[in-house]
């Protein structure tokens, strides 16, 4: 089941909310080694985890997660403003119907269905994209995920790049259309009603901001 969930939700969740910043810390400073902090709950958290912030989360049966990604609106403060802007060649990419996607992350607990949940994340968010009215999200990628991206049918416009090797990073643009959502969940062995089961579950009345973004 995957939930959308504001920042100010997340504290009615505390058990998924818990488990997935301990997989963000477990994934980006244990195994990828980014520069990241982690607080003294083993939590990876930062400025971007604020009210504005949007989640969508795989929760496993446990109540856990197994897989997320963060997105917010392009309009507010962004990490790729903020800290990548050489990946956009310089170019601020500043839109209500363009938002940022960032601390993609799926559990080691899950590792081994990985391919399937990371569909359903990008399955999900293409759905959030889609009923927000919005035509593209925007974000920072390790190289490595490219193979990921390829596989389930959903790859970026790629806008620049820094690094070599395995440090590589790029910034890149993801379009949103139904034909893409309808490929990424064939791919990822997922029915696509899936999305719209999950969207309505969360979304049973569009907040204001979404029904302008929408409109």
């Amino acid at each position: 089941m995957i939930k959308f969930l504001y920042a100010d939700q997340l504290a009615n969740q505390p058990k998924l909310a818990a488990s997935m910043f301990r997989d963000r810390a477990d994934q980006f400073h244990d195994r990828l080694k980014w520069d990241v902090s982690v607080d003294k709950n083993g939590f990876e958290r930062d400025q971007y985890d604020h009210a504005g912030a949007l989640y969508v989360i795989w929760e496993d049966n446990a109540g856990e997660h197994a897989g997320s990604m963060r997105v917010m609106p392009t309009t507010e403060r962004t990490m790729i403003r903020d800290h990548f802007e050489d990946l956009t060649d310089s170019v601020d990419i500043t839109s209500p119907l363009i938002w940022e996607t960032t601390r993609f992350c799926i559990s080691p607990r899950h590792a081994k269905d990985g391919k399937r949940i990371a569909g359903g994340v990008m399955l999900a968010g293409h759905e959030l994209g889609l009923r927000f009215g919005l035509i593209a999200s925007v974000g920072v990628f390790d190289l490595r995920m490219t193979r990921i991206y390829k596989a389930l049918g959903w790859s970026p416009d790629v806008l620049g790049a820094r690094g070599t090797g395995r440090d590589r990073i790029c910034g890149g643009l993801w379009a949103f259309s139904p034909e893409i959502r309808s490929r990424i969940a064939r791919n990822a062995g997922l029915d696509e009603a899936l999305a719209d089961i999950w969207f309505d579950a969360s979304f049973t009345a569009p907040a204001p901001e979404q029904k302008a973004l929408a409109a």
